[in-house]
């Protein structure tokens, strides 16, 4: 630090590191410096800088210690989830000079009621802590908005509000499906250390057939290069900030000079995506024809898909480090390095089509071509799934075509109609991602199961074991039969379905409770009385229970349906 414009500094902290990685620093700063009017900071690299591509600090942040400051640093939710059961997670960080021990917060989703509850912690200046609220929320798919609050800190409000409240948006996807990892790796021919990966990640894929997507793209250093080097494959390694090969990328990972490792396959392999690909490819002359799927379980809006036509084995880049033969050589990007957009409502897909003309690529044997597709977060450069296209196929595995799942009150009819193609053999219809039916030939389904929320897929099935992305619905099922009606009086409720009110009339009514579709009490109001006024206007939109007791602990429920 300084404060007297520079000419002398003053040290206030410094650390050694002698490893790749990151690092988040919080530290209070005191100099002979501190106080003056006029206080500047000079952070610094200081070392052997032999083989560091790049350094940097980020993300600084300088304040003022008040006397008791607790500030929300994040909500811990992942921004799309499965339905189920989930904390509401958050980490705090304790901005002040005071210990923390007690905190009281507030979630609330969407504009229903917040919840309340007391944490005691102890949590030093500068230190931070994650907590989450006792009872887990069940969520149904759709979109909702969290706002976490610091009400109180040691019992006051403290010092800084506008640092005690966060909102973020989830999304809960109506189910899952498998992963298949994606691998982008940047080589070169003239690369001695290249070998060694390649021939590791050779090994790796010969050994987990069906469990990976790969891309490989061929830089125009060192020495002379790649000649199979394209600009296109440049604009990748920027957008990865890859500065020396070998380089190797999984799921959007940056691993740097090494290579993806079995267990590092195995997790990403098991770890349920949210979102699918499917397509064909087929080849005429010097041109290739791509048809792709891309589908998702939440509403896509930002996320964007990528599609890469690759040579299997190429010989003719041959350069100075001894290979002859490279693996997954990338030769064009469809329909170009900046991706496509993607709007997919949950449970639909999207389709693209293209036809290149590849004589002006680096393209050997039109024979040994394959193609890559994926579907990226951008601002976290996450893969959200991958896989390779069906290859030298007229049959496209189209999905079908209007799915629709209606209860009757007693049972939900399942129905849907042929895919565009006409080409399917069958159908596999999933309940929950099991398998329910398989290679079923009819277009409709009747299931009988009890109240709940069901979701139920439908994938068409193609020669060749060629399977379509799955079309997918979520519905809210109450069965009639479940009702009990055991009061000695009969109730009516009405207006059914409602915007908000709802009147009850009946004899001796001394409680009525209102439970979601997950079975969560969400209302109780106590009565005595005839006619009872509950008002369901802050609940969402969706099926409800209501449960009318009586004063002999009679109880009769009824649905409502909330617009």
């Amino acid at each position: 630090t300084s404060s007297d414009n520079g000419a002398t500094w003053n040290m206030g902290w410094q650390q050694n590191y002698n490893s790749n990685g990151a690092w988040s620093v919080t530290q209070n700063i005191i100099t002979a410096d501190m106080g003056n009017s006029d206080v500047r900071f000079c952070i610094m690299y200081n070392g052997n800088s032999y083989n560091i591509n790049d350094w940097f600090f980020d993300d600084i942040e300088v304040f003022t210690q008040e006397n008791l400051d607790l500030s929300l640093s994040t909500i811990d939710m992942i921004p799309v989830m499965g339905a189920g059961s989930a904390d509401i997670a958050f980490t705090v960080q304790n901005k002040g000079l005071t210990p923390v021990t007690n905190v009281v917060m507030t979630y609330q989703i969407d504009d229903q009621e917040a919840v309340e509850e007391s944490f005691d912690v102890n949590i030093g200046s500068l230190e931070s802590a994650q907590l989450s609220f006792t009872d887990n929320v069940v969520f149904l798919p759709g979109s909702y908005n969290i706002t976490v609050t610091i009400v109180t800190v040691n019992g006051n409000v403290d010092d800084d509000p506008s640092n005690n409240s966060l909102t973020k948006t989830i999304n809960v996807a109506l189910g899952h499906t498998q992963r298949i990892p994606m691998i982008e790796h940047f080589s070169s021919s003239t690369c001695g250390p290249c070998v060694s990966v390649n021939t590791q990640m050779g090994n790796l894929t010969n050994n987990n057939p069906g469990k990976f997507t790969y891309t490989k793209y061929q830089m125009n250093w060192p020495g002379n290069g790649d000649p199979y080097y394209t600009a296109e494959g440049g604009v990748r390694r920027t957008f990865y900030g890859v500065n020396a090969v070998p380089n190797v990328v999984l799921e959007g990972t940056n691993l740097g000079a090494t290579v993806v490792s079995q267990t590092q396959l195995d997790n990403a392999y098991n770890t349920p995506s949210f979102a699918d690909v499917r397509g064909s490819f087929n080849v005429s002359g010097n041109s290739i024809t791509v048809k792709v799927d891309f589908m998702a379980y939440y509403d896509m809006t930002v996320e964007k898909s990528f599609v890469t036509v690759n040579e299997k084995v190429t010989t003719g880049n041959v350069g100075t480090n001894g290979e002859t033969s490279f693996h997954h050589v990338f030769m064009k990007f469809l329909t170009d390095t900046s991706g496509d957009d993607l709007n997919i409502p949950a449970g639909e897909c999207q389709h693209f089509e293209w036809t290149q003309d590849m004589s002006a690529t680096h393209v050997e044997e039109m024979s040994d071509l394959e193609v890559s597709a994926w579907i990226q977060d951008m601002a976290s450069q996450e893969v959200l799934n991958s896989h390779f296209m069906y290859e030298y196929t007229d049959i496209h595995p189209y999905p079908v075509q209007n799915f629709a799942v209606e209860s009757t009150g007693t049972a939900m009819n399942l129905t849907w109609n042929a895919p565009e193609g006409g080409n399917a053999t069958g159908y596999n219809l999933y309940l929950y991602g099991e398998l329910l039916e398989e290679n079923m030939t009819e277009t409709s389904y009747t299931y009988t199961g009890e109240t709940g929320y069901y979701v139920f897929e439908v994938e068409a099935l193609y020669p060749n074991d060629m399977t379509s992305v799955k079309m997918v619905r979520g519905i809210e099922f109450i069965y009639d039969d479940a009702v009990i009606e055991n009061g000695e009086s009969a109730y009516s409720i009405y207006p059914n379905p409602t915007n908000g009110n709802i009147m009850i009339s009946g004899s001796n009514i001394n409680l009525v409770e209102v439970y979601n579709i997950c079975g969560q009490k969400v209302m109780s109001v106590e009565a005595n009385s005839s006619n009872v006024n509950v008002n369901m206007s802050e609940l969402t939109t969706g099926v409800y229970m209501v449960k009318i007791v009586d004063s002999n602990s009679n109880a009769t429920v009824k649905k409502v349906v909330k617009k």
